[in-house]
């Protein structure tokens, strides 16, 4: 821990001395909003929840969180940093923690910056705030896999749009395994049961579950593993 604090306070920090930062939440802000009011129909729906803003957050997450982390580990091999991090009393454990939890911070920020929203929804009705609050956390920690993947995506190369294609590819994979068409797809050529099986490895089930208010430790394993999994992989990567 007392590794990981240094490189989570410089990656988190470093994020808000570069006005890239702001953009990229301003971009993310602008564009739930408009998913939300306009691709969802929110005020159409007449319902006092967050739905409309959740449900497309599976795939807004598969551009934005890449685009947050190609940079991670990519822009340091390029410029050659990295080996200056590794003459440093840093593990490269330590390092991929820190930089890991610095940019969950940077996107739970983001997350939590659409709060207004819910607030706009309190005033027009009167909503569940307890399946409100489980979505907001749910949406946190659909991010943490997104992240992994995209952390491990970005240690693979030096280039940051190839990290940023790689990242994007593999999330949106585990963005569509579970939807109700694909499973459909899958049940013509598979068994039912395969079909399950492989519908239980993507991240809309899960993240529908915990947004629903059902907190389920099938859906904490599940979301905790896969992160440990990619960011293992990581290290890996890294160290050789």
């Amino acid at each position: 821990m007392n590794q990981v604090c240094p490189v989570f306070k410089r990656e988190f920090l470093g994020y808000f001395r570069s006005p890239v930062a702001y953009v990229v939440l301003a971009a993310f802000l602008l564009v739930v909003g408009a998913v939300t009011f306009f691709l969802m129909d929110f005020f159409d729906r007449g319902t006092a929840n967050l739905e409309p803003m959740f449900v497309p957050l599976v795939f807004l997450y598969v551009f934005f969180i890449p685009a947050v982390a190609m940079r991670l580990w990519a822009e340091e091999r390029r410029s050659g940093t990295i080996e200056l991090m590794f003459t440093l009393p840093v593990s490269t454990t330590a390092a991929v923690i820190g930089k890991f939890l610095a940019a969950w911070a940077f996107i739970s920020v983001g997350v939590i910056l659409t709060f207004p929203l819910a607030i706009t929804v309190g005033y027009l009705g009167d909503p569940d705030w307890g399946v409100i609050f489980a979505s907001y956390l749910a949406a946190i920690l659909l991010a943490a896999p997104y992240l992994g993947i995209s952390s491990l995506a970005s240690a693979l190369t030096r280039n940051q749009v190839v990290a940023f294609v790689i990242g994007l590819f593999v999330c949106l994979m585990f963005a569509i395994v579970g939807l109700g068409r694909v499973n459909d797809l899958l049940g013509g050529v598979l068994p039912v049961g395969l079909v399950d099986v492989i519908a239980n490895f993507g991240f809309y089930p899960h993240f529908d579950a915990i947004a629903r208010g059902l907190l389920s430790l099938g859906s904490l394993i599940y979301f905790f593993s896969l992160t440990a999994f990619a960011l293992l992989v990581n290290v890996i990567v890294l160290e050789r």
